[in-house]
């Protein structure tokens, strides 16, 4: 038999790594570390957060300023394109009233029958050119007279206009579009001063053989 050593007991062999029981594992977090973790998420989601609206409003005004610039270089495109505009009918415009002499004198040709040959073919050469760039011509006998597009050369009184009339055509008018070169050199008629203008004459002559007003 063994004799056993008084006071020494056998214990079990217990793996150095072994936690005690009733103790926590040395790599487990501890409680207040478990209690600070979610506290950490949010403030981490919270931080996220502001920098992503810090993004958004930065991104905001950059596509308000690029909007911006782009407004601003299509008004200035415009700008560009009305002053050429501009610019290209001032010199048309330059060109052509040169030219206005020669018009009258092909007119005038016409008007007396010596539009003939060679000068007839030039003169209907001269006239395609100017109006493919845009010359129009106006003016005629009996429209109302207007200040803004005739010039009153001769004046007289007429029985039987209404209204302040162009009673002749003594030079055309010319225009480009809307811009008028030259006026129209006309001769006016005004109503005579005291007559009965011609409609109310019809009107009355209608009346009186009509028998005249009805009485009541």
């Amino acid at each position: 038999m063994t004799e056993e050593t008084p006071g020494f007991e056998e214990k079990p062999d217990v793996p150095s790594d072994a936690t005690p029981d009733g103790a926590e594992p040395k790599d487990a977090p501890s409680s207040s570390e478990k209690e600070a973790s979610p506290a950490g998420d949010a403030a981490q989601n919270v931080g996220l957060t502001a920098q992503l609206d810090q993004a958004r409003s930065a991104l905001n005004e950059r596509t308000g300023d690029l909007q911006r610039l782009q407004a601003e270089y299509q008004n200035y495109r415009r700008r560009v394109e009305r002053d050429r505009t501009t610019v290209k009918e001032i010199a048309v415009a330059g060109l052509l009233s040169e030219l206005l002499p020669v018009l009258d004198d092909v007119g005038r040709a016409r008007d007396h029958g010596e539009l003939v040959g060679g000068f007839k073919s030039v003169a209907e050469s001269l006239e395609t050119v100017v109006a493919k760039l845009g010359l129009q011509q106006f003016g005629k006998e009996g429209e109302p007279f207007d200040p803004t597009i005739h010039e009153a050369l001769m004046h007289s009184y007429a029985p039987d206009v209404t209204e302040t009339t162009c009673v002749a055509i003594l030079q055309p008018g010319y225009r480009i579009g809307e811009r008028t070169i030259r006026p129209a050199r006309v001769a006016v008629a005004e109503p005579q001063p005291g007559a009965t203008p011609a409609a109310a004459k019809e009107e009355k002559a209608t009346d009186e053989e009509s028998g005249g007003t009805e009485e009541v």
